[in-house]
């Protein structure tokens, strides 16, 4: 099955393999993709995998990082955690779920464009595509590592989890997506596709993961590399998520324990939580899945201007003193009255999330100072460079995410138990919920721990398909959300027209359909 000759010509091309120049001695994740060269003189040896493999990472962070910070657009800033935006060019359409806003075709630079086209996602899988045609063909004889045998199976398993993760991932935006099992061998020749039903999508992802589990390793003992690169834990944190979104919470705990008991992470300390910004900036021993960019030649260079590629989370959400150059309000502003909810009594919280995760509480403008690792590469605290992993994966929540299928099966006791584990971990006591009320208190648990993590607005949608209750638009007056809008499947983002325009078998979002 493959993409649309012209949506692949236009949109895809051939994507990037890795350029070879690239130091072998430099670490994995500085490698960075280049136009793809001639398959025929690439894929010889074990390197030249490993630069391929490290080409899949490199596309997958672009796609996450489209306008400098798409994972947290797409997974935070129009959620309760955040007030609805009502200034800016393309923020309060974003922000308000009113994603079918008319922009011209011309203005491909806009924010809204960007966020509803799919063009970075299909690269990667492209790129992962190419990989798991290319890396089995290459002989043993050429790879230079002690266990030859495992040394290729890993990176062919690597590349199975990164296309069930992409998958997974789209699939919660859009919805149906297209299906794209093989690598475009001519664009130019390449049959337009309609977007597969989304059921499709994840049992496709489950299959990959299902592969990507025989092949992989549990990596056990904390490096730096380990929650870059996928291993077995990796996938089964991955296959827990793809379990819950589809609602088969049956599923859930036995893919979560084999995270939790296999896998060799462990909570950071007490201590650690303390300081709070450590674990974001990445490579705790409790990441399980991170996207690589805290090293001084990954970060995002924070800069003010619209639509730049370097805008980040850290300069969206921080002010002085934690952000020297950002002297004025926060730019995009937090729900005080959400965050009251999530941490009661806050003039005198003992919650270490709360008190070291967060500032200028009772405010009209408090921050989360989570992604607050800024280093100055200029002189006299100029050009700030965000130096955070975007952590997709961490062990609190898998731990939560168990404890939601628990709550979704009748299993309150055995779900309160996990939410007091993590609440310990916090400084807190027990909580107080009900047991009939126990899935919203762990939905809610999630909130306090995983905190524009990119988690909320999924969370929420699984919160609404079980219980019916909204909560995205917050404490403002905006409405983003009835529950009729989320029963017409509202929280699908739309596609954009220009796609549509270029492959006539894409369908819009049902919900947006007449709205476009």
């Amino acid at each position: 099955m493959q993409l649309t000759n012209k949506y692949l010509k236009q949109f895809l091309g051939l994507t990037a393999l890795v350029a070879m120049t690239v130091s072998c001695s430099k670490k994995f994740s500085e490698r960075v993709p280049i136009n793809a060269p001639t398959d025929g003189n690439f894929w010889k040896n074990e390197i030249e995998a490993n630069g391929a493999v490290a080409g899949s990472y490199a596309t997958l962070r672009a796609a996450m990082n489209e306008m400098g910070m798409a994972h947290y657009y797409y997974g935070d800033t129009q959620t309760d955690e955040f007030v609805a935006r009502t200034n800016g060019e393309d923020y309060p359409a974003i922000t308000q779920i009113q994603w079918q806003t008319f922009v011209a075709p011309s203005q491909t630079f806009r924010g809204l464009i960007k966020l509803r086209r799919w063009d970075n996602f299909y690269r990667t899988i492209d790129q992962q595509n190419r990989c798991l045609k290319y890396i089995p063909t290459i002989p043993l004889s050429e790879f230079t590592s002690v266990n030859k045998e495992a040394a290729k199976n890993t990176l062919i398993g690597e590349n199975y989890f990164l296309r069930a993760f992409t998958y997974f991932y789209i699939s919660r935006i859009w919805g149906d997506v297209p299906m794209v099992l093989k690598t475009a061998e001519d664009a130019a020749k390449e049959p337009d596709l309609p977007r597969t039903k989304q059921a499709e999508v994840l049992d496709q992802c489950i299959k990959d993961l299902q592969e990507a589990i025989k092949l992989l390793p549990y990596v056990t003992t904390p490096t730096v590399n380990r929650p870059i690169r996928a291993n077995r834990g990796t996938c089964y944190a991955l296959l827990a998520h793809i379990y819950a979104w589809k609602g088969e919470y049956d599923k859930v705990g036995p893919a979560a324990d084999s995270v939790i008991l296999n896998g060799g992470y462990t909570h950071v300390s007490r201590a650690t939580r303390a300081s709070y910004t450590a674990m974001f900036k990445g490579n705790s021993p409790e990441g399980i899945f991170e996207i690589s960019q805290n090293a001084s030649n990954e970060g995002s260079l924070i800069t003010a201007a619209y639509g730049d590629i370097n805008n980040s989370i850290a300069a969206r959400t921080l002010k002085a003193p934690y952000l020297l150059t950002q002297l004025g309000n926060s730019l995009f502003t937090l729900d005080a009255g959400t965050l009251t909810t999530l941490f009661p009594n806050n003039a005198d919280s003992i919650d270490l999330r709360r008190r070291n995760g967060f500032d200028f509480w009772g405010t009209t403008d408090p921050i989360c100072t989570k992604y607050a690792n800024i280093l100055y590469t200029g002189p006299n605290n100029t050009s700030p460079l965000s130096q955070n992993n975007i952590l997709v994966f961490r062990l609190a929540d898998i731990k939560l995410l168990k404890a939601e299928a628990l709550a979704a099966l009748n299993n309150p006791s055995g779900a309160r138990t996990i939410v007091n584990e993590i609440r310990a971990l916090a400084g807190i006591g027990p909580t107080t919920a009900t047991d009939a009320n126990m899935f919203e208190e762990v939905i809610q648990e999630r909130g306090r721990e995983l905190f524009i993590e990119g988690h909320r607005f999924y969370d929420l949608v699984r919160l609404a398909r079980k219980t019916n209750i909204i909560r995205f638009n917050g404490t403002g007056t905006v409405i983003r959300m009835t529950i009729s809008d989320f029963n017409q499947g509202k929280y699908y983002w739309p596609v954009e027209p220009i796609l549509m325009a270029l492959n006539p078998l894409l369908a819009q979002t049902p919900f947006w359909a007449d709205k476009m």
